[in-house]
């Protein structure tokens, strides 16, 4: 294990110094100079600190101070030597930092065994620290393990009720795709846009209870079929209800708000505003985007060009103009989802 030991008195480091080296599994680098001293602790971790008390330029207690501000040092045995006798000396050293002490002159039994205790000090840290490392490595492994798992339950879900309402799971991988563009162009986290990404798929999962003939009717709705239709949003709130993932309970907010609008004419609920789940209105801009763009029963496919003109039509009253915006920035690679041919596949 490397030692680091500083000592202004030439005699007394070669002494330490040589004492120390003796001492199997172990290498030194001894210094003349704390300033040099604490430079050399910037490239290096030592498993053990020797350091006098008194010296010029900068005292041992300043030495264990700015050396424990440092992130590799915080729990490395330092020990202070000194041939002061006085209580405060001591009471400042611990105070600085200092885990142990010796006396000068130096006892060579006494600072051997001191140097093995501490060393295996040392070791246990290292050993404990890499447990945890690979602690933490594992539970990180067995969690991605069971979001894959949970991702891929999403995903065959939601293609599954894409085939029922007549399209062939393009329109929710593009719709999570431009929801999760819209989320980065306002800024959010990455872990939350990731998290919207893997919702959105579920935003109409209530259609799974609407009968066929409404969902595949070629023609405008009657006022009946209408109230049964919206009913997917109650009913894709009950089946994502009292979810215990993040995943699950940001889908659930999905399901209930995606078709609210800003002006508070939407439903169910008749929200408006910020009043409105965030990640709600960032699919609403995308799902109603992707809708005007792809051909259904009831209507031809509208020019990607003149849906955009649509969405910035509607900032304000059906969007949240924040959203809008960041839909805007993301233009260029939205469009690019578009380009015939392209498949957008669930990551």
């Amino acid at each position: 294990m490397r030692i680091l030991i500083v000592e202004d008195n030439r005699t007394n480091l070669m002494v330490l110094k040589g004492i120390v080296e003796r001492m199997a599994g172990t290498s030194v680098a001894a210094f003349l100079d704390p300033v040099e001293a604490l430079a050399a602790t910037a490239s290096e971790t030592f498993d053990l600190v020797l350091v006098d008390y008194t010296m010029p330029r900068m005292d041992g207690r300043t030495f264990i101070e700015r050396l424990r501000l440092k992130t590799d040092y915080r729990h490395v045995p330092v020990v202070m030597i000194t041939g002061e006798s006085d209580r405060q000396v001591r009471l400042d050293a611990i105070t600085a930092g200092a885990t142990d002490f010796l006396n000068k002159p130096i006892d060579p039994i006494e600072l051997k065994a001191r140097i093995t205790n501490l060393l295996a000090l040392r070791q246990s840290q290292l050993d404990l620290a890499d447990r945890a490392e690979w602690l933490a490595r594992e539970v990180k492994n067995a969690t991605r393990h069971l979001t894959d798992r949970e991702e891929e339950v999403i995903w065959r879900l939601s293609r599954a009720l894409e085939y029922r309402d007549g399209g062939t799971g393009d329109h929710i991988s593009r719709v999570a795709t431009v929801a999760r563009l819209i989320a980065e162009g306002m800024g959010l986290e990455p872990e939350q846009s990731r998290i919207i990404y893997l919702s959105a798929p579920l935003h109409d999962i209530g259609k799974v209870a609407i009968p066929d003939a409404i969902l595949s009717k070629p023609g405008r709705l009657d006022e009946a079929e209408l109230a049964v239709m919206r009913s997917h949003v109650p009913i894709g709130t009950r089946i994502l209800s009292d979810g215990s993932s993040d995943l699950i309970r940001c889908a659930s907010r999905i399901a209930r708000s995606h078709h609210e609008r800003w002006d508070g004419f939407g439903y169910p609920d008749g929200l408006s505003g910020e009043a409105i789940p965030l990640e709600g209105r960032i699919v609403a801009v995308a799902d109603v985007f992707d809708a005007l763009c792809t051909e259904r029963p009831y209507k031809p496919a509208w020019p990607i060009e003149d849906a955009r003109k649509e969405i910035g039509r509607n900032a304000g009253t059906h969007f949240d103009p924040n959203c809008v915006a960041a839909f805007e920035r993301r233009w260029p690679t939205i469009k690019a989802l578009y380009e015939p041919g392209r498949v957008v596949a669930a990551a």
